[in-house]
């Protein structure tokens, strides 16, 4: 069953995470998207790093991965936004056939 992936990205906060989610919605390139607040800490430019952010929890098709990373980069904030694919093992097929509905009308 890996056509299909939840990616994960965080963003600075709850504001640009929906406005994230909603450009990835409505262009087909997401079929949910969830949101958590996180704590991260993190090595950039030489230094760790602490910051409160909102991670998108997105569920999509594998197909789709490349083009959802590009949308991200352009719309981000970050000069390098967490863009992480991670496969769907198994799952509902209902639940799987939902997202190839929502990701290629």
């Amino acid at each position: 069953m890996t056509d299909y992936l939840v990616v994960f990205v965080t963003a600075s906060g709850a504001e640009e995470a929906r406005r994230l989610a909603r450009a990835l919605l409505e262009s087909r390139l997401a079929a949910c998207v969830n949101f958590a607040p996180v704590e991260s800490l993190y090595w950039w430019e030489g230094a760790i790093h602490e910051a409160r952010e909102t991670l998108l929890i997105i569920k999509t098709g594998a197909a789709t991965f490349e083009a959802l990373m590009d949308a991200v980069k352009r719309a981000h904030s970050y000069e390098n936004p967490e863009i992480i694919g991670l496969p769907i093992v198994v799952g509902s097929p209902e639940y799987m056939q939902w997202i190839d509905h929502e990701i290629t009308r």
